[in-house]
């Protein structure tokens, strides 16, 4: 998507997902689960998987997968990464605060 396209919209940002308490909950999934890697692309995982979860509160391991295919990572082979989101997506269900 190109910046023109994001006009009149409204447009969240790994830094616009932190709570007034601090990290939000995937993020600390992700630092939990050592998804974190290099960092070049944690803030599209972690947003895509924000919108994943948001949009499908039971999320599946293979959902997520499927849901995170076009964000390219060349430090891990995903496993982590599918840890911490199914970790948040099952923090989410059960207490549906988060």
């Amino acid at each position: 998507m190109y910046a023109v396209d994001c006009d009149e919209r409204e447009l969240v940002t790994i830094e616009g997902l932190r709570t007034p308490e601090g990290l939000h909950p995937l993020q600390q999934a992700f630092v939990d689960y050592g998804a974190v890697q290099c960092g070049f692309c944690t803030p599209g995982m972690i947003v895509q998987a924000d919108y994943l979860i948001e949009n499908n509160p039971n999320l599946t391991r293979e959902e997520a997968q499927r849901g995170l295919e076009g964000n390219l990572c060349r430090c891990t082979g995903y496993t982590k990464v599918l840890d911490a989101v199914q970790a948040a997506a099952e923090k989410k269900k059960c207490c549906g605060r988060c």
